[in-house]
């Protein structure tokens, strides 16, 4: 693909003038809440970047050479779609050489779905890809996005001996830093909007920042980027719930195209054992529709076979998503098959362990 860069606004600002600056880092800015401060009417507009150091003045302390590249539109985070992340790992790609580290400006309702999706459309990476966001505009009093940005900066910009510290996908976020495969947005009106209930935090931000570096990915030296630059959409999520009826379930799995379906079971992964429900399943996995098996809860795993109700859903062929997230295996299960040659291939990738985002 080839991204049209007379769209993108570029901001190129230099922070450690006249010094020389330490990192080199690109920030991309989506959108979100992060980037809105009040006009002159009172009404929030889209913050100027060139403005950064204005605003961000303890930025000098970082000494960074900073680009900033905006979306010709900022996207609220709920319009967010796969043209947009494919984008996103795009500029990542092409601009992987010259830069030590990444940010990503996003907003916070999708950021979990859009950080996996970056993780697995980018293999082989090895420099810091930071996304970061804020429950408060840039302009407000209490803003969250000053501290947010700033320790997101630090953070893409470490290194130890010329190595990242952190040379993968993550999601920096009121004091912790999360896995960019492992996060989940859990609160809505709270700083603490993210956690990762099934993989240790990477690192936490107090008077300095204490790393989790037997939890971080290792620095791969040898290991080339490969930029995938598909993603299928033709993927759902059936959510399992009392009172399911077998007319939503037919109509559900009628639904053209279909070719994935990320199923949100009950605890462990059970699910109804009622022979109409068994069936549609059966008849779904024979038509080659792959169905991935993730638990609702927030932490634990599913264990298939368990308790009898998940042992039957594994002998008609649905898949054990184990402790991934549903953010995450929607967007694993969209990347496999948008670049995967076959069905087969698809169902081996997706019960093993690619970039992290599931036990081993």
């Amino acid at each position: 693909m080839e991204l049209q860069t007379n769209k993108y606004k570029i901001v190129n600002i230099n922070t450690a003038a006249p010094r020389k600056p330490q990192a080199n880092i690109l920030i991309v800015y989506t959108g979100g809440t992060f980037g809105m401060v009040t006009d002159s009417k009172g009404s929030f507009v889209s913050f100027n970047f060139n403005e950064i150091i204005r605003k961000f003045p303890s930025l000098r302390n970082l000494e960074l050479k900073i680009t900033v590249i905006s979306f010709p539109q900022p996207i609220d985070s709920s319009d967010v779609n796969t043209e947009n992340l494919i984008d996103i790992a795009y500029i990542i790609h092409e601009n992987y050489q010259q830069y030590d580290g990444f940010v990503v400006l996003h907003g916070t309702d999708t950021m979990a779905y859009s950080a996996s999706a970056i993780s697995f459309l980018l293999d082989g990476l090895n420099k810091p890809v930071i996304f970061t966001g804020a429950q408060l505009p840039i302009g407000a009093i209490r803003t969250d996005a000053r501290a947010n940005l700033i320790t997101a900066l630090e953070i893409a910009s470490a290194k130890v001996d010329g190595k990242p510290v952190v040379p993968e996908v993550c999601v920096y976020f009121d004091y912790l830093l999360i896995r960019g495969n492992r996060v989940k947005k859990v609160r809505s009106s709270q700083f603490a909007a993210f956690e990762s209930e099934n993989y240790p935090i990477l690192a936490k931000a107090g008077i300095s920042l204490d790393y989790n570096m037997l939890s971080i990915k290792p620095h791969e030296p040898d290991v080339e980027l490969k930029y995938f630059d598909k993603l299928d959409d033709n993927v759902a999520i059936l959510k399992i719930f009392p009172g399911i009826t077998q007319r939503f379930v037919e109509h559900f799995f009628k639904l053209p195209g279909l070719k994935g379906v990320i199923m949100e079971t009950y605890g462990s992964g059970n699910a109804p054992t009622e022979d109409w429900f068994l069936n549609l399943i059966k008849e779904a996995c024979d038509q080659n529709i792959i169905i991935f098996n993730v638990t609702q809860c927030n932490k634990g795993k599913v264990v298939q076979g368990r308790y009898r109700t998940s042992r039957k859903l594994a002998e008609l062929g649905v898949l054990s998503g184990r402790d991934i997230t549903t953010e995450a295996a929607i967007t694993k299960l969209m990347y496999l098959l948008g670049n995967e040659p076959d069905v087969d291939s698809v169902k081996e990738k997706l019960v093993i362990n690619l970039r992290g985002e599931m036990e081993s």
